[in-house]
């Protein structure tokens, strides 16, 4: 028995690269179908389904904004960059974006819930029920009585947590808290709706409210003193240690002079 010759090199060298370039044609014919597979009409996306507490946005608009913005098919679309198309509609808070198959996109919308205005009146800036700021174009005659917080970037949360322990504190005056800000140097000023404003001064949150509450306790007894209701504050400055100082309408500690007509 004749044992077997072994195949010369250059036989060897054409066998691999035959079976090389019939790997590669293999691959090429199915990546090629694959690119036509995906690209398909069959496989795009043919429904957008819209779900959530929608008050400000409705599906049909939703889709309309949005779809033009999507790219891709069932298959290919970025579901990230989806959902923050779908964040970029105003109101919109969160967006969660999933595939349904055949060709369906369900989306879960959750809109901002408005609790007060944000920074200067001629701003279009809002605070949600999160404490968070969002830029909202709310002409709707419902947030025209909104309170109105200010305070540096960042401290919304702070401002609306303070804004709603002092609406609790000064409750028993029958007042309310319109306005309430934040400065730079970490005080508080608050403006009630009759116009009145409070000078807070700064400190922990304990100790604003301590001293808010023991004016509201005060204010009603002293402004009997002079004749007046406590709705007759004109403005109060609670940074004093021992005490506060409040300014009444019709009230006036000076002495007129000879040439000085009498505040009443």
């Amino acid at each position: 028995m004749n044992p077997t010759l072994p195949a010369p090199l250059d036989v060897k060298l054409m066998n691999l690269t035959a079976s090389v370039l019939f790997v590669g044609c293999v691959a090429l014919v199915l990546a090629a179908g694959a690119w036509w597979a995906l690209r398909h009409p069959a496989l795009a996306i043919g429904r957008i389904v819209v779900q959530g507490d929608l008050v400000h946005n409705n599906a049909v608009t939703l889709r309309a904004n949005v779809a033009p913005r999507l790219s891709g098919n069932f298959f290919t679309i970025n579901l990230r960059a989806a959902q923050a198309a779908f964040e970029q509609v105003p109101w919109v808070r969160s967006a969660q974006v999933r595939r349904e198959f055949p060709a369906t996109l369900r989306v879960v919308l959750q809109e901002h819930r408005a609790v007060a205005h944000w920074g200067p009146e001629s701003g279009t800036a809002m605070v949600n029920s999160e404490g968070e700021v969002f830029d909202a174009n709310a002409d709707e005659p419902e947030y025209e009585g909104m309170p109105r917080l200010g305070g540096p970037e960042g401290q919304s949360a702070q401002v609306l947590r303070m804004h709603r322990q002092l609406q609790e504190v000064i409750e028993p005056l029958g007042m309310v808290a319109q306005e309430l800000e934040l400065t730079g140097r970490g005080g508080w000023r608050l403006t009630l709706d009759s116009g009145a404003g409070l000078e807070l001064g700064g400190g922990t949150a304990d100790e604003v409210l301590q001293r808010t509450q023991r004016f509201v306790r005060t204010l009603t007894r002293v402004a009997a003193n002079y004749g007046r209701r406590a709705d007759a504050l004109e403005s109060a400055d609670l940074r004093h240690s021992g005490g506060y100082a409040l300014r009444l309408r019709g009230v006036t500690t000076v002495v007129a002079g000879p040439d000085t007509p009498a505040r009443r």
